[in-house]
């Protein structure tokens, strides 16, 4: 199997590493799905590397490092860099950032045109999407349900200038063929939106055969059943490849201080234009941000949604430079003592008495 297929550059492999490259196509809790040069397989990361050592836990789509073992599961040693990553705060208190995905092209973010369709929600995908490194998408589906879906596109390009916007129907056909320009061989595009917003369906309708399991939405609120149970890639027959993730129900701000520059470039460029440097745009005079309210510029409830999310990627920018921190800590002590090892077993422990 030829791995340049799945997206791998040669360039990518370190000069001091051991192993074969593999790229993660699906994560079960511990038990990692790979596909390498030999084909698909299974593998578990070596504890001394992971568990003992600093390398980054590795997601669906990252490319690693691999001792292959063709009888049983093989070794994860090393994660290699990532060019662009998805991650979002963990839902479960004190575990800090969980990984969705890595290593894609481009964030389809996903809302249908029924009762889910959420401007608010929009936002928050929007800045995580453009802090990932890809380029975003907005995939509006379902729109065999609606009478028209124009004004559901105005809103999305009033909050999402210069990203592109499809409406589209997996049942109809509506709308797919603009997003072929997106289906490319060795591309990899990340799927992300709530439960029922209709990712498995879309999946289904782009490979155009039943790969992936289909439920229905209740009728009472429009809302999913959760479909994808974990985060898994998929390869096309053309060659493209597709990262499906379960329905998030909390996606959480961490580590958006460029996300929010670019999914907010329109409140932002009146930042550093008050008149004391200082301004907290609440009572001071000569306030941009409360002039451009005032005079309609600016909505205020654009304005809040970006104070909000600049909260909360404040709580969550302050945990992880202590995270940050705190590996490198780590990392230098573990230097330290290995360092100090080598000392020992060059001159003898009773020399540096």
């Amino acid at each position: 199997m030829d791995m340049r297929d799945y997206g791998f550059i040669p360039s990518m492999t370190p000069e001091d590493t051991q192993g074969i490259p593999a790229r993660i196509t699906a994560v079960h809790k511990e038990r990692y799905a790979l596909v390498c040069e030999y084909g698909e397989t299974y593998g578990r990361l070596k504890t001394k590397e992971y568990f003992v050592g600093f390398e980054e836990f590795p997601t669906t789509g990252d490319f690693v490092m691999i001792n292959y073992i063709p009888s049983g599961d093989s070794q994860i040693i090393r994660t290699l860099p990532r060019r662009t990553f998805f991650s979002r705060r963990d839902p479960t208190p004190g575990r800090g950032e969980q990984a969705v995905a890595a290593n894609f092209d481009y964030v389809f973010i996903m809302q249908s045109l029924n009762q889910d369709f959420n401007a608010k929600r929009l936002e928050r995908y929007l800045t995580l999407a453009w802090q990932s490194g890809a380029i975003p998408v907005v995939v509006l589906t379902k729109a065999d349900l609606v009478d028209e879906y124009e004004s559901h596109i105005s809103i999305v390009e009033s909050l999402a200038a210069g990203v592109s916007v499809h409406a589209v129907s997996a049942k109809t056909g509506t709308g797919l063929t603009m997003l072929s320009d997106y289906m490319m061989p060795g591309k990899t595009i990340v799927f992300l939106g709530s439960s029922g917003v209709g990712k498995s369906s879309l999946v289904n309708a782009l490979a155009g055969e039943e790969i992936m399991t289909v439920n229905g939405i209740r009728e009472d609120d429009s809302k999913g059943r959760h479909t994808t149970t974990h985060r898994q890639m998929i390869m096309l027959k053309n060659g493209a490849m597709i990262i499906d993730t379960p329905g998030m129900r909390e996606l959480g701000m961490w580590d958006v201080s460029i996300g929010l520059g670019e999914a907010f470039s329109d409140i932002e460029q009146y930042l550093g234009k008050c008149k004391f440097s200082d301004c907290k745009h609440q009572t001071e005079p000569g306030c941009a941000i409360k002039e451009v309210i005032a005079n309609g510029e600016l909505s205020r409830d654009r304005w809040e949604s970006y104070r909000k999310l600049k909260a909360e990627a404040k709580y969550s920018d302050d945990k992880s430079v202590f995270l940050r921190q705190k590996q490198q800590r780590n990392k230098n002590i573990a230097k330290f003592n290995k360092q100090k090892k080598a000392q020992n077993k060059k001159y003898g422990s009773s020399d540096l008495r």
